[in-house]
């Protein structure tokens, strides 16, 4: 059975404007979506101003973070007033500079009280062993050297109990996937992103890889049901636990089973995978037979976001 997340309602119609207000607490990617889901489908409602609050004590994991970046971007590009509003003494707003979300956040969009005056991503990049700062994804210009780093971040994480010479080929393998796909299928104007935090507190490390193009499964379904393929009929849940599980493609057999090795390394090391689609949310918990049905939270009826939004969640301890 397919679990639901639960609906919160933290949604503001005011008559033009729409205020989505996060919680102050950790928002990870499925806070994210609680804080959403209430909403108007934002892309194609017929508000044209959108507001983002971010109070004092709210803190943005990066698995949030993206997909943040990506919506903003997206309704900015159609032609929405954005802004974010940063409650007093933010730890948000300045954890997000530090990483190098404003660095890629359209420069038409409004920050409340003010846009940080300085980039802490370029002042201080490559300064803090458990972070990539965010890493713009363009097919225009490839950053040939983003999974190595990725890769390289995650492996020092690890604990010395971890064969580093094992997971490092298995992490490359991933990120180089999901950079990939990006390249492959997202077919938009709009960059995608990368970014990886190290959460010692939590003894975890979360990458994260995001794009605003038409998304995986949309690319995938029209020419599986081309080809008079069974799957083709499926919802995009139950697609990409197949995706996951045993390799599609859009080119027929013998390609596109890079999900599923990419899955298979993953689930090695007990990863937990939340992926965003346009109009459907999905958490995978590995069992001991990979990721199944019976191991999926899913919300099929998820607000408008294009593109595909993928994080990965490794245990350190």
């Amino acid at each position: 059975m397919w679990e639901t997340l639960p609906s919160v309602t933290r949604i503001i119609g005011i008559s033009d404007l729409e205020t989505i207000a996060f919680p102050n607490k950790w928002v990870s990617g499925q806070v994210f979506e609680q804080a959403l889901r209430s909403s108007t489908a934002l892309l194609t409602s017929p508000d044209m101003s959108v507001r983002f609050e971010i109070p004092s004590n709210c803190k943005i994991m990066v698995a949030a973070g993206v997909k943040l970046l990506s919506l903003a971007n997206q309704l900015k590009a159609i032609g929405k007033s954005v802004s974010m509003s940063f409650g007093v003494g933010s730890a948000a707003l300045g954890y997000l500079n530090r990483i190098g979300f404003f660095d890629l956040l359209d420069a038409r969009i409004t920050v409340e009280p003010e846009r940080p005056s300085y980039s802490g991503a370029q002042l201080y990049r490559g300064g803090n062993k458990g972070l990539v700062e965010f890493a713009p994804i363009s097919p225009i210009h490839q950053d040939r050297e983003l999974p190595s780093r990725l890769e390289r971040a995650l492996t020092a994480a690890l604990p010395d109990t971890v064969d580093r010479n094992a997971f490092g080929p298995a992490a490359y393998t991933v990120l180089g996937e999901l950079i990939s796909n990006i390249y492959e299928h997202s077919e938009t104007n709009l960059d995608g992103f990368a970014v990886l935090q190290v959460y010692p507190q939590g003894k975890k490390a979360m990458v994260a890889v995001s794009d605003s193009g038409k998304g995986l499964i949309q690319t995938l379904r029209p020419a599986l049901l081309m080809q008079d393929h069974a799957l083709g009929s499926l919802d995009d849940a139950s697609l990409l636990v197949e995706a996951f599980r045993n390799g599609l493609s859009r080119h027929g057999e013998g390609r596109g089973n890079g999900l599923k090795q990419c899955a298979t390394k993953a689930i090695r090391y007990n990863a937990n995978l939340e992926v965003r689609l346009p109009n459907t949310y999905v958490r995978l918990v590995p069992s001991t037979d990979g990721y199944t049905p019976h191991t999926v939270y899913s919300q099929n009826d998820a607000p408008l976001l294009w593109g595909t939004h993928i994080a990965f969640e490794f245990a350190l301890a």
